[in-house]
C-alpha cells in the first residue's frame, strides 16, 4: 500500500459522446480516509465519471488513476480493492439471492460474513427467492449488501439509495456506510455520486459539485459550511427593497429579509445590523443549499 499516493486522482477528464460533451476537463483529487461526495444534478456527468475511475467507459482525453493506477491498463489490480454500485443495478435472474452473494463472494479475498447475515435480517430479504423477483429497491439493497461484505479499500456508490424507502435509505447511510467506513477510518474511503445530498450530510467531509461536466466548487464541507452563510433579519416595518453590496442572494419577504454570504457574513452582519433591525440571525448553510449556492454563484 503507497502512502501519500490519492485514492482517486482525476486531471483534465473529458468524455465525450459523440459531439455531446458529458465530461469537461474535470479534475479532482481524493485521499485515503475520505467520505467524498460528487453532487450534481442529473445529467450533470457524473455516472460518466464513475464509469471511466472503473474503466467501464474510456476517456476522451485527460487521466484517471485508482490508488495511482490506470483502471484500463491495471483493471484486476484496481478493480480487486473496489466495490461499486451503480446507478441500475442487475443481477442473473436464475439466481437465488443467496446464490448472488456467494457467487460475488467468489471474486473476493475476504467476505464479512456476520455484516451480510445482519443486513440480510435489517432489510429483510428473502435468501430463497429469484433475484428477478425483487423489487427495484430490494436489488439496490442486495448489490449494497454485495458492495460492504468485502469490506473494500474504496467504496463506489452512484445514486446509492435509488429506489429505497426514506426509512431504509436513512439506515442504510447512517448505520451501514457510516459503520464501513468508521471501523478503519484511516483506511477505507467512500466516494458517493449523488442529488440527494441532504441524506448524506453528516457523513461528507469534502465534496466536488458539478454542473454540466464541469467542477463548479471543490471544498472541504466544513471549511464550506464557514463560507456560505444565511443571514436573516427581521425589521419592523416591511423595509423598502434592499439592495445590499456583496450578497450573493437576497430574499425578502415583509419585514423578513434573507441574504446569503460567500465569506464575507461579518461585513453583510454589519451593514444589516446598521439598518436597526429588531432581530438578526446568523447560521451556516447546509451542504445542499451549499449546492445550489455554487450554482448561483456560478450564473453571476
Amino acid at each position: 500500500m503507497q502512502t501519500g499516493v490519492p485514492v482517486l486522482e482525476l486531471s483534465h477528464l473529458v468524455r465525450n459522446y459523440g459531439k455531446l460533451e458529458a465530461v469537461n476537463g474535470l479534475s479532482l483529487k481524493v485521499t485515503r480516509g475520505r467520505c467524498y461526495g460528487f453532487f450534481g444534478r442529473n445529467g450533470a456527468g457524473k455516472t460518466t465519471t464513475m464509469k471511466c475511475l472503473l474503466n467501464l467507459l474510456r476517456p476522451t482525453s485527460g487521466t484517471v488513476r485508482v490508488f495511482g493506477l490506470d483502471p484500463h491498463r491495471e483493471e484486476v489490480a484496481v478493480k480487486s480493492r473496489v466495490s461499486y454500485v451503480p446507478d441500475a443495478v442487475s443481477f442473473y435472474p436464475w439466481m437465488t439471492v443467496s446464490e448472488t452473494l456467494r457467487f460475488l463472494a467468489s471474486f473476493r479475498a475476504r467476505w464479512n460474513t456476520e455484516m451480510e447475515k445482519d443486513l440480510m435480517e435489517r432489510f429483510q430479504l428473502d435468501p430463497g427467492q429469484k433475484a428477478t423477483h425483487l423489487s427495484k429497491g430490494q436489488k439496490t439493497q442486495l448489490a449494497l449488501i454485495g458492495a460492504v461484505c468485502p469490506e473494500p479499500e474504496l467504496l463506489l456508490l452512484d445514486e446509492p439509495t435509488s429506489g429505497l424507502d426514506p426509512i431504509v435509505r436513512r439506515e442504510f447511510i447512517q448505520t451501514v456506510i457510516g459503520a464501513y467506513h468508521a471501523s478503519a477510518p484511516d483506511e477505507r474511503t467512500v466516494f458517493v455520486s449523488t442529488h440527494l445530498i441532504s441524506e448524506f450530510e453528516g457523513l461528507i467531509d469534502q465534496f466536488t459539485i458539478i454542473d454540466q461536466g464541469r467542477e463548479l466548487l471543490t471544498m472541504q464541507a466544513d471549511d464550506a459550511r464557514e463560507r456560505f452563510q444565511k443571514i436573516q433579519a427581521r425589521f419592523t416595518h416591511a423595509p423598502p427593497t434592499l439592495e445590499i453590496p456583496g450578497a450573493l442572494h437576497v430574499r425578502q419577504s415583509g419585514r423578513e429579509v434573507e441574504v446569503l454570504a460567500n465569506g464575507n457574513s461579518a461585513a453583510l452582519v454589519q451593514w444589516l445590523r446598521a439598518r436597526n433591525p429588531e432581530d438578526l440571525r446568523c447560521a451556516s448553510l447546509s451542504l445542499e443549499e451549499v449546492f445550489v449556492a455554487a450554482r448561483a454563484l456560478s450564473k453571476a
